[in-house]
C-alpha cells in the first residue's frame, strides 16, 4: 500500500513541475541553513573523548586574591592554570593513574641541511602521561617514559605534519632535531589527531590544531620557556630570573589527572585539599578553600567552549526552516484543493479519509525529502565556505549523525507543511462535487 502511495505521491509531482520544483528548493534551501548551523553547533559542543571523558580531570586551586574571586560573575569559579611551584608540588602525588601538567609555548626549530629556513613552531611541554591520558595516535614510535621526564632526556615527539615538513613523511624516528640550542631525537610521530574542541587546553584556540611538537615539561627551567598562552597574576612580584618567574605566583600551567572511580577522585579530593591547608601555613593560598576537578565536558563547559553566537544561530536556523515550511502550506492547500473533485470522486467510490489523508501526507513528506536531499548537498558547500573563511583551519564537515539529522529535519518539514493542506482535502464534501461531474 505504501508503494501504491509513494508511485501516486511522484506522479502528482510530475504533473506540476516547476511548482513541485518550487516547493523542493524552498524546503532544500531550509534544511541546507539549518542542517550547517546544526552541524557548527554538533561539532562545537560535542564530546572529544566520549570513552573517558568522565574518568579525566581538571585540576584547579583557589591562588587568587584574597579580598576578591577569580571570576566575579561566577565568584564559586576558580583560576583555571596553576602556578609552577603548585604543579611541582601536585605532580609528586602517586594516586591518579595518570597525570600531566602542560602549557604551550614557542621554540625555534633550525632544520638540518640548507633547504629550509629556520622557523619558530608551537610546542606543548608535557610528561609522559599526556599520551596515555589522551589517547593520542602514533604513526611511528611511541611517547617517552617516566626517566625521560626525570631527567630529562633530549627527546620529543612532533606530529604528521611537521613530519611531512621536514622529512618528506618517511619514518623519522631516531633521526636528530635541532631546537633551540640542543638537538632532540625524534622517538615518536603522530597519526592524524584533531580533537575537536581541544579538551585538553581550551584556553587557546579550542578548535585550532593541536601543537606540532611535544617535548618533557621539565626542559621549562633548562630553556627558560614561558608560557605562549593566558598568563594570569593578581599581585606585583619583582621577578629579575626565570627561577624567580618559576616560584612567583603567576599562573600560566594546566594539570590534568586520570582518576578512574569514585574512591581514587575521593582520595586525591583529600591530597589536594591538605596540600593547600599546608600552604596556607606557610601563608600562601588565602582564599577560602576551593579544590576543584572538573570533568572535560564541565571544563569545556566553564570555559564557553561554545560561543553563545553559534547557540543563537542555531535558533535562527531552525526557525527559518519552519518559516520555510509554513510558507509552502498555501502553495500546497491550492494544489490539494484544485484536486477536489477528483477526490470528492473517490470519497463517493469508498476512499476513507484516513487513506487520502495519508496519500496527500506522503506526497508532502516526498517533496520533504527530495528538499532535505537538495539541503544537504547545499550544506556541505556551506560549511566547505566557512571553512575557506576560517582562519584557525576548523574543519567542519558532515558526518552520518549529521546526514541523519538533514533528513529527519526535511521530514519535520515536510510534515509542518503537509498536515493541515492534507487534513482539508480529506474533508471535502463528495456529494458537492458529484454534482458538479
Amino acid at each position: 500500500m505504501f508503494a501504491y502511495q509513494l508511485r501516486l505521491a511522484f506522479k502528482s509531482l510530475r504533473r506540476n513541475p516547476v511548482l513541485s520544483a518550487l516547493m523542493v528548493v524552498a524546503i532544500g534551501l531550509g534544511i541546507a541553513v539549518s542542517t550547517a548551523s546544526v552541524t557548527i553547533y554538533h561539532i562545537y559542543s560535542s564530546n572529544p573523548i566520549p570513552h573517558k571523558s568522565d574518568v579525566l580531570f581538571h585540576v584547579e586551586i583557589d591562588n587568587w586574591h584574597p579580598d576578591r574571586p577569580f571570576d566575579s560573575d561566577h565568584p564559586e569559579r576558580a583560576p583555571f592554570q596553576l602556578s609552577y611551584r603548585d604543579v611541582r608540588a601536585l605532580m609528586q602525588s602517586q594516586i591518579p593513574t595518570y597525570q600531566t601538567a602542560a602549557f604551550r609555548t614557542e621554540l625555534m626549530v633550525f632544520p638540518d641541511g640548507d633547504e629550509q629556513r629556520p622557523f619558530r613552531e608551537i610546542v606543548r611541554m608535557c610528561f609522559s602521561d599526556f599520551f596515555l591520558m589522551f589517547d593520542v595516535p602514533f604513526q611511528y614510535g611511541h611517547g617517552w617514559d617516566d626517566a625521560a621526564d626525570h631527567a630529562p632526556e633530549p627527546v620529543i615527539v612532533i606530529n604528521s605534519r611537521t613530519n611531512l615538513r621536514l622529512f618528506g613523511g618517511a619514518n623519522s624516528v631516531g633521526r636528530s632535531l635541532k631546537i633551540q640550542d640542543r638537538y632532540f631525537t625524534i622517538i615518536g610521530v603522530l597519526a592524524e589527531w584533531r580533537p575537536t574542541p581541544k579538551h585538553y587546553d581550551p584556553t587557546v584556540n579550542a578548535f585550532g590544531e593541536p601543537e606540532a611538537i611535544y617535548m618533557p615539561f621539565n626542559f621549562t627551567p633548562v630553556f627558560e620557556i614561558t608560557n605562549y598562552g593566558n598568563t594570569w597574576s593578581w599581585m606585583s612580584e619583582p621577578i629579575d630570573s626565570h627561577e624567580e618567574y618559576l616560584q612567583s605566583e603567576i599562573l600560566w600551567i594546566q594539570m590534568w589527572v586520570q582518576l578512574d572511580d569514585e574512591t581514587q577522585k575521593q582520595a586525591y579530593q583529600d591530597f589536594l585539599d591538605a596540600y593547600v591547608l599546608e600552604q596556607k601555613k606557610q601563608g600562601r593560598l588565602s582564599r577560602p578553600l576551593n579544590n576543584r576537578l572538573l570533568d572535560v565536558m564541565a571544563t569545556l563547559e566553564e570555559r564557553e567552549v561554545v560561543p553563545d553566537s553559534t547557540k543563537s544561530q542555531l535558533v535562527v536556523s531552525l526557525l527559518f526552516l519552519v518559516v520555510c515550511a509554513i510558507n509552502l502550506i498555501g502553495i500546497l492547500l491550492g494544489k490539494f484543493l484544485s484536486r477536489a473533485p477528483e477526490i470528492g470522486v473517490r470519497r463517493a467510490l469508498g476512499a476513507s479519509r484516513r487513506s487520502v489523508f495519508i496519500q496527500h501526507l506522503i506526497e508532502c513528506e516526498v517533496i520533504g525529502v527530495l528538499g532535505g536531499s537538495l539541503g544537504l548537498a547545499l550544506s556541505v558547500m556551506v560549511l566547505n565556505a566557512i571553512n575557506r573563511m576560517l582562519s584557525n583551519g576548523e574543519q567542519l564537515h558532515l558526518d552520518l549523525t549529521m546526514v541523519g539529522a538533514g533528513l529527519l529535519l526535511s521530514l519535520v518539514a515536510g510534515l509542518i507543511a503537509g498536515i493541515y493542506p492534507s487534513w482539508r482535502i480529506c474533508h471535502v464534501a463528495p456529494a458537492v462535487h458529484l454534482k458538479m461531474q
